[in-house]
Parts: C-alpha cells; structure tokens; sequence
C-alpha cells in the first residue's frame, strides 16, 4: 500500500506530463445502416502520444437539440472496440458515446480492436498484459492505459457535440477498472458506472484467483518469487480500491454474487471505500459480466437521476485547488 503522497505524487507527475501532449483528435465521418446517428471513426494522441482508436456515436437530432450528455466505454479484457453497432444503448437514450479501444487488445468476444501498443518489454512477462513492465509503476502496461482513459474523457468533453459537464465513464470487468480509474484521475467525470472492477483490492499475488486475467498475475509471482513484492509495490498505485478513496463524483456500482473472477469482496470494497455520492447493486445470482438488462435500467435511471442535477467540476485528488 502506498501513502496519499506517494499516489498523488506519482499520478500529478504522470498526468501533469502527459497533458503536455496536444491531444491531436482525428474524426472521420464512418457509414453504418444506422437511421438517424453519426458515427465518427475517432483517434487521439494517448500516453506518449500513441494513436488510441475509438467510435463517437451520437443519437438523432430531435427537440432538444444541443450538445448531448456522453457515456465513454472502457472494454473488457481483450476486447476491441469492435463496430459501431455493438454499442447503441446510450445513443438509443439520447446520449452521445464514445467507445474506447484498450492499447494493444483486440479479439475476445469477437470485438476487433484497431489499436496498437507500441511500448517494448523491459523484463521477464507471462503472457498477456497484466505484468507487462510491472516492475517499475513507469513502465507498468496500466500507467499507460489509465492515461488513455484519462485523455479519452478530455476527448469526449471537448467535442463540439458533447455537453462537457455531463460526461460519464462506463465498463465492466477491465472496463470497470478504466471506469473508476478515469472518474478519479480526471476532473471532468460527473459519474461513473462500475460493473465488477478488475484489479481491485489485491491481496498477495500468490492468492488471487486462478482466472483470467488475474491467473497472470498468480503466474508471475509463482515463476518469479524474488520479484513478486516489487510488482504488488507497483500495483498498488493501480489498485482501484486504492484509487476509489479519491473519488469526487457519483458512482453506481455493481457486483455480482458468483463471480469467481472479480470476486465479490473486491467489490464491495472498491463501494466502501468510495468517499462521494454512490449507490451499490448486488446480484447474488449473476456470474462475472453476464449480461444484465436490470442492470442497464439501473445505470440508466442513476444517470438521468446525476445528469439533471450537473455540477462544475471538482480538481481531481492530485490537482492544485482539491480540497484534502
């Protein structure tokens, strides 16, 4: 576990630095059967200015014409943004999107992604991207994708089309995690929507669960016993129950009773650990990410509920001006 000092020290140098990038945002109109919507093929400088790819899907023109609350997706582990059209709920309540590829992944669910990771190995990895340069918090593959989460939501609320001050963060599992990440670390989050947080409330590598991808994890430290104390002194400033005690906006969070994954307790600890406005759903019969039609009536209404009730921004936990 690391001090407050250490967090907002690591993450102040890190955003503070990658904020020194413009943020070059690319769009190309993109033609899809959808009646009514514009999709937009979007790219953006992320972390070291790499190319993230990403959707902006934007609802119909109808009587409330204006710029439009926007929900940024963060995908699963794996999961590529995939086509526009797997991503049509908030646009279908009238919402703007923009669905956010995950450096480097692609492919599970049958999603595609079109974003590459440049960023090289510095040391012994087992397979995947969960103690690709965990090692050092530098070079940590998380650092990076935080980043781009972070610089994601700027794109979203610099759009011409996108009310700024209502911009919320989605995802489950991985995308959870790049969720809440994003609503802690940037200001211009007004809510987030948490569905079974991946990389929460880690206890000692040695006893995570045998599931993917935290087997990753479980894998690294029984091949490199040595080195496994470094990595979770690096994952520690990813934790994001760690992060959550600097929330500043409202949350919905969601937890699923039999998830042998993201197991329940990590959850629920990321929930109490939250300081700001939040609401906790539980489903004592659903599995990791199954799909969830109460849930989405639930992050629907909570969203209308916060979006009615908009508030200026408040300086994240490692910004001049926040309130400790």
């Amino acid at each position: 576990m690391h001090s407050s000092e250490e967090l907002t020290r690591f993450w102040r140098a890190t955003l503070e630095e990658a904020a020194e990038l413009p943020l070059d945002v690319r769009l190309t109109e993109h033609h899809t059967p959808l009646t009514g919507h514009t999709v937009y093929d979007v790219s953006f400088a992320g972390a070291h200015g790499h190319r993230i790819a990403a959707w902006l899907i934007l609802p119909p023109a109808g009587a409330a014409d204006g710029p439009k609350p926007c929900t940024v997706q963060f995908l699963g582990y794996g999961e590529g943004r995939g086509h526009a059209l797997d991503s049509l709920l908030w646009p279908a309540l009238g919402y703007a999107t923009l669905v956010v590829d995950t450096r480097g992944q692609s492919g599970a669910g049958g999603r595609a992604g079109a974003t590459a990771d440049p960023v090289g190995l510095t040391h012994p990895q087992v397979p995947g991207f969960t103690t690709r340069g965990i090692l050092d918090p530098a070079t940590y593959y998380y650092r990076d994708a935080y980043v781009d989460a972070v610089r994601a939501v700027a794109v979203a609320a610099g759009n011409p089309a996108v009310d700024a001050d209502r911009v919320a963060t989605t995802g489950r599992s991985q995308g959870g995690q790049l969720a809440l990440a994003a609503a802690v670390l940037s200001p211009r989050v007004a809510a987030a929507l948490v569905e079974s947080p991946f990389l929460a409330a880690l206890p000692d590598l040695t006893q995570v669960p045998d599931r993917q991808p935290y087997r990753e994890l479980l894998r690294f430290a029984e091949s490199y016993p040595d080195l496994a104390p470094r990595a979770s002194r690096t994952l520690g400033l990813f934790d994001v129950a760690e992060l959550a005690a600097y929330g500043r906006c409202p949350a919905l969070f969601s937890v699923a009773g039999r998830d042998q994954r993201c197991l329940p307790e990590t959850g629920h600890a990321v929930h109490s650990r939250y300081p700001a406005p939040k609401r906790l759903v539980t489903w004592p019969l659903a599995e990791h990410a199954a799909p969830n039609t109460p849930l989405r009536l639930a992050e629907a209404e909570f969203l209308a509920d916060v979006f009615t009730q908009a508030t200026p921004p408040v300086p994240a936990f490692w910004q001049e001006g926040h309130d400790r």
